[in-house]
């Protein structure tokens, strides 16, 4: 979580990062602890699990992931305490390029995640859905369908194929603990997520997001409080969704 790692980036990443940077909604600086380190990361950084909020995360796609490998990705989410979701994510794209339509929706936000070496820009169409929408969807009860607007069918469609719907299956669930902190080094929160694969693996996630115009000055700050702490950023930082869907690429 570089200053978003400018060291670590070449000419012209960070030439096309600045290009970019302007047009997005927010910037979230990303790095993945390795599970050697959970423990002593969360020591560390005193992250209370007890503040965590649990989660079940379902993704769709086809058995060879055929969405995914187009640049989409479809996911919904079972939230303790408060109604779920289900999301439509569109990586890479660039801002400008978007349709204006698209860009005037209040439910489609543009973002630009960044990690040590790395950064992508996403677009993001949000719909929120009840717990149980999402079980009778996961149980076979419901066609995946139902848990996605016409605006995000369409979307889907726009960038697919016809009929995609009727080729996804369920990929999931992943259980997550989610918990924010506030660190004293920071003016701005933290989240923390766990993610529990079901073969035994595990995935944590530190990130904090801010605006645009405040990226370096953030990712500098932070890479500061998680070096300070002992936390290794020099690792190979694994996306929680890549890592998710190929664990369940052509599962049954």
């Amino acid at each position: 979580m570089t200053a978003p790692a400018v060291s670590t980036f070449s000419d012209a990443q960070l030439r096309e990062l600045l290009d970019l940077i302007g047009d997005v909604d927010s910037v979230e600086l990303k790095a993945t602890v390795p599970e050697s380190a959970h423990l002593e990361a969360a020591r560390a950084l005193r992250i209370d699990p007890l503040d965590g909020q649990l989660r079940l995360v379902y993704f769709f796609d086809t058995p060879d992931l055929e969405l995914h490998s187009g640049g989409l990705v479809l996911r919904a989410r079972r939230i303790q305490g408060r109604r779920g979701d289900s999301v439509v994510k569109m990586r890479p794209v660039v801002p400008r390029a978007l349709p204006e339509s698209l860009r005037k929706d209040p439910r489609f936000t543009v973002e630009l995640d960044a990690m040590p070496g790395a950064f992508v820009c996403s677009g993001t169409l949000k719909r929120k859905v009840g717990n149980a929408d999402v079980r009778a969807v996961v149980c076979g009860a419901s066609g995946i369908p139902e848990l996605f607007s016409a605006g995000q069918r369409s979307l889907v469609e726009e960038h697919s194929r016809a009929g995609v719907f009727d080729d996804l299956t369920v990929l999931g669930p992943i259980l997550v603990l989610k918990a924010g902190f506030a660190p004293e080094e920071l003016d701005r929160r933290m989240v923390a997520e766990l993610w529990l694969y079901p073969d035994g693996s595990r995935l944590l996630e530190l990130s904090t997001k801010c605006e645009p115009r405040d990226a370096f000055y953030a990712a500098a700050q932070t890479r500061t409080l998680l070096g300070g702490n002992g936390i290794d950023l020099s690792g190979e930082h694994e996306t929680k969704t890549r890592k998710a869907l190929t664990f369940f690429a052509g599962r049954p």
